[in-house]
């Protein structure tokens, strides 16, 4: 059912006529997918299917529910225990986090303020660090005339409110998008409680404008802001962004740059951010952000030049793992490092996916900010079109299949 899929989300992903064609051999139908960014030592290609190196297997956790192209499953951080989904269209449901559950009701409906479609739609959910106390929570969604990224925040009346009114929306930010797709799309709230925006480059393919490398725009970036400040309107910026002060007209609100569309991000238990970066031609890629960090794009893609016209010389962060297209791997799905306990064989490693191929890896690094040299196992040779990774209140993983709209959780492998 990936056909289904590569029609919406990533269907614009695909730049170049040799992806558009592999895509279309494993789909029977067109698509295709892109690339992006820097280097590293520990560089290799994807390694062709093999024995699952553990005992891993990606179960319905909610067997009686489906959604419309699920990309995002969090909780609240309340106490309870519910869970929520972002459905593209422009819907949140909410349901208790039971495997019987029957059904999963609408807690925020924006349809017709989002533009949905493509790797356009309702494509992030952040539910504020003090929710129970004030009831905000913070999404990231695309619109039309004229085409932008849209960061606002709702308020529920109450934690437990089984619904919230649209009319609540209260709008931090917006930016221009040139082209339909890379998007980014994920907010979350860091350790520090600030809140984290991944933007893509704009869109098209190469990255035509050089967003990634202008830090006059808000394209191709991890953005940090502070919700709870009011200097910039509806938001503040944190004193420690690298470049708070707006010297030479940067934005203030950038925390790391050089990125092409880096679609998903999180935080391990150490507090690093981590995040996978959809790919152009060749090569997709992971990076652990730091801050004020330059990650290469379109200067390079991974460890070969891509572009330097326009471009200085500057020294970029390399990613800490990369892999080829080589197998049919070719966009990969940035996850999150495994904290919880039921697959103990799993614990501290970086869970990510591939869209496209349905496979499922785990990435082993070290405890250093720059993750080290990390080996890389296959946990699942097909899980789905995996959209999006996300926790419950326990740290338990659970995965989006956006074609077949289920949520899917680790579970030990028989």
């Amino acid at each position: 059912m990936i056909y289904k899929a590569i029609s919406t989300l990533f269907l614009s992903l695909a730049a170049t006529a040799g992806v558009s064609s592999l895509i279309a051999t494993a789909c029977g139908g067109s698509g295709s997918s892109e690339d992006s960014q820097p280097t590293q030592a520990a560089v290799v290609s994807t390694p062709a299917p093999a024995a699952k190196a553990a005992p891993v297997e990606a179960v319905n956790a909610f067997p009686k529910l489906t959604f419309a192209q699920p990309v995002e499953f969090t909780h609240a951080g309340d106490g309870s225990n519910r869970v929520f989904v972002v459905e593209q269209e422009g819907r949140i449901r909410q349901f208790d986090n039971n495997a019987r559950v029957t059904a999963a009701d609408t807690y925020l409906d924006i349809k017709n303020r989002v533009t949905s479609g493509g790797e356009m739609g309702l494509l992030g959910l952040a539910f504020h660090p003090q929710f129970a106390q004030n009831g905000y929570f913070y999404v990231n969604y695309t619109k039309n005339n004229p085409r932008e990224t849209v960061i606002s925040r709702f308020k529920a009346t109450s934690a437990k409110a089984p619904s919230v009114d649209p009319a609540t929306e209260t709008v931090l930010l917006k930016f221009k998008q040139p082209y339909s797709n890379h998007n980014g799309g994920k907010v979350l709230f860091g350790p520090d409680g600030y809140l984290y925006i991944a933007t893509g480059d704009g869109g098209s393919g190469g990255d035509p404008q050089n967003n990634g490398q202008n830090r006059q725009t808000y394209l191709g970036k991890i953005l940090r802001i502070d919700v709870n400040a009011t200097d910039k309107g509806n938001y503040g910026i944190p004193k420690d962004n690298p470049f708070a002060s707006g010297a030479d007209n940067t934005l203030p609100e950038i925390y790391a740059y050089g990125l092409r569309n880096p679609w998903r991000i999180s935080f391990d238990g150490q507090g690093r951010l981590w995040a996978g970066d959809v790919g152009q031609n060749k090569i997709e890629e992971i990076d652990i952000i730091r801050k004020g960090g330059n990650y290469g794009w379109r200067i390079k893609e991974g460890q070969s030049t891509y572009n330097r016209e326009g471009n200085s010389t500057a020294a970029v962060i390399d990613p800490i793992w990369q892999y080829n297209h080589d197998n049919g791997d070719v966009s990969v799905t940035g996850g999150q490092v495994y904290r919880g306990k039921a697959n103990e064989a799993l614990f501290g490693k970086y869970i990510y996916a591939d869209y496209a191929s349905g496979r499922v890896w785990a990435l082993t690094a070290d405890g250093s900010p720059t993750g080290g040299k990390p080996t890389n196992q296959l946990l699942i040779n097909r899980a789905g079109t995996i959209s999006a990774f996300g926790e419950d209140s326990k740290n338990e993983l659970y995965l989006c299949d956006h074609a077949e709209g289920r949520i899917l959780k680790l579970a030990p492998g028989k």
